[in-house]
């Protein structure tokens, strides 16, 4: 019976993994579409966002009942309630990546990025896809050495942020007020894939060491 129970909880974290490929591929689709002016790929990923989230409750409900059923300690518990908080954090990165697609059908057939931020918004979406592949390795592998590379990874993106905001601010901003809201609204729905990745690495490194990071920089539980 244990090891069933054991079992059902690595099938947990292994549709865990499953979901982080399928928001990393929604990530890169959705900066596609946005970068290229693509309905169809922006249809894609919208649609695919409803299977995430179905996806989430089925987790959710499948967790819930080993809590209820089973009375996990230690570890087991560790791992169930931080399950939990990352089938969370991996729904609302697929919601931002809709969020961005969204944008991109919004403004078709233009483009919804300026020129001079195309290179910014490049470098964002392979940030932030990058730290939703890794955050799916290191869940995977239970290597917290990935998890806290993340940390440099995310400062990366502030940085991009930070960017933004000051070309936007400037004088040689010309592009008029509808972009300068599409960039703000779309700079923050990738500074918040990020964000939620960074959790996510946090609550591995609690699950395999019991302790979640002392310092400040990382996101709160």
């Amino acid at each position: 019976m244990r090891d069933s129970y054991r079992e059902q909880i690595d099938d947990i974290l292994a549709d865990l993994v499953h979901m982080s490929q399928v928001v990393s591929s929604a990530v890169r689709s959705s900066t596609t579409a946005l970068l290229e002016a693509d309905i169809h790929l922006a249809e894609q990923v919208i649609t695919d966002d409803e299977k995430l989230d179905a996806k989430q409750s089925e987790v959710e409900a499948r967790a819930f009942s080993l809590l209820a059923r089973q009375s996990p300690v230690a570890g087991e518990l560790r791992t169930l309630v931080a399950t939990l908080r990352m089938v969370t954090e991996l729904e609302r990165m697929g919601d931002l990546a809709a969020h961005v697609a969204k944008i991109a059908r919004l403004r078709y057939p233009e483009i919804a990025v300026p020129p001079e931020l195309r290179a910014n918004f490049v470098r964002m979406g392979d940030v932030a896809e990058k730290m939703v592949v890794t955050a799916g390795q290191t869940l995977n592998d239970r290597n917290i050495q990935n998890a806290q590379e993340l940390r440099a990874r995310d400062e990366e993106m502030d940085e991009l942020r930070r960017t933004q905001f000051r070309l936007l601010l400037s004088e040689d901003w010309s592009s008029g007020v509808e972009a300068a809201v599409d960039v703000a609204l779309l700079g923050r729905y990738y500074e918040r894939i990020a964000d939620h990745a960074a959790s996510m690495a946090r609550r591995i490194i609690y699950v395999v060491t019991g302790e979640f990071p002392e310092d400040a920089y990382w996101p709160q539980p």
